[in-house]
């Protein structure tokens, strides 16, 4: 029968070793430092042993996680201010790194990040902040990915998220946007003027082509305002009248211009040639 302290001893044993078992996720790793040495390569995941006091451990997730920026007061190159944010999206490649080189590699990230939105945002003008936004996402993620590789943090992706425009720099925006969609208006407009112009052109020089058909498109017209209920009285007037009257009108003209016939002398029955 085993003595009472060797059974106390090897429950001691058996719940110690129970305590050192530690199992980790599939997304975890474990950086083991043993003596206060790291070991080579990070652990995990699936169940490993730890044996307090000698080891001591620290967990660190590969899950991406999402990072707001806080936002930052930004003077674009045109001299506009800016309050701008972001959103970073980060993930842990090399856990050792990421425990050993920094003391906190997402309050780095963040410094990183706020510094690199400030630099970079303040050398573009405002229209291309807001028209090539992708360009300086680019731009912003590879400038921080250089800086947090070195303890083992890869940046998926940068965004800016809000870009808070002054109140007057709004209005001014809104009065040239409404000044663009008048001008737009106004050359619709005149382009509308001239296809009409140019269609009646058309027209006009085919009917010149076939006097008959004005005719018709007068007698169209007289049906047209005769459907209507109006006290509206039309007397028809043939076109061969009103030509005859033209031509009329144009030979009394041209015999009362000077210089064109003869007057009757007054001392004499003959004429002279007026002078």
């Amino acid at each position: 029968m085993i003595e009472t302290p060797y059974l106390f001893l090897i429950l001691i044993v058996v719940l110690y070793l129970i305590s050192s078992i530690k199992i980790l996720r599939e997304y975890e790793r474990a950086v083991v430092f043993r003596l206060g040495r790291v070991s080579e390569q990070a652990k995990g995941p699936g169940v490993i042993l730890v044996f307090r006091p000698l080891d001591q451990i620290v967990r660190v997730s590969l899950r991406q996680e999402a990072m707001e920026v806080p936002p930052q007061d930004i003077i674009t190159r045109d001299n506009v201010t800016l309050k701008v944010n972001a959103v970073i999206t980060l993930r842990v490649i090399d856990p050792t790194k990421a425990v050993i080189e920094v003391a906190n590699y997402i309050y780095q990230t963040s410094q990183f990040a706020q510094t690199t939105l400030r630099s970079v945002l303040g050398e573009v003008e405002l229209d291309q902040l807001l028209a090539h936004r992708d360009q300086l996402n680019s731009r912003i993620q590879t400038i921080i990915d250089g800086h947090t590789a070195p303890f083992g943090v890869k940046v998926v992706s940068v965004e800016v998220k809000q870009v808070d425009l002054p109140e007057t720099m709004l209005r001014a925006m809104a009065k040239q946007a409404e000044a663009e969609r008048e001008r737009r208006s106004k050359i619709i407009h005149a382009e509308g003027e001239f296809n009409a112009a140019q269609k009646l052109v058309d027209a006009a020089s085919l009917l010149a082509t076939q006097p008959m058909t004005l005719q018709l498109r007068y007698l169209q017209t007289l049906t047209e305002i005769g459907v209507e209920k109006n006290t509206t009285i039309v007397f028809p007037l043939p076109m061969e009248l009103m030509t005859l009257l033209n031509k009329t009108v144009q030979a009394m003209d041209a015999a009362r211009q000077p210089g064109t016939g003869t007057l009757p002398d007054q001392g004499s029955s003959s004429a002279r040639p007026i002078e």
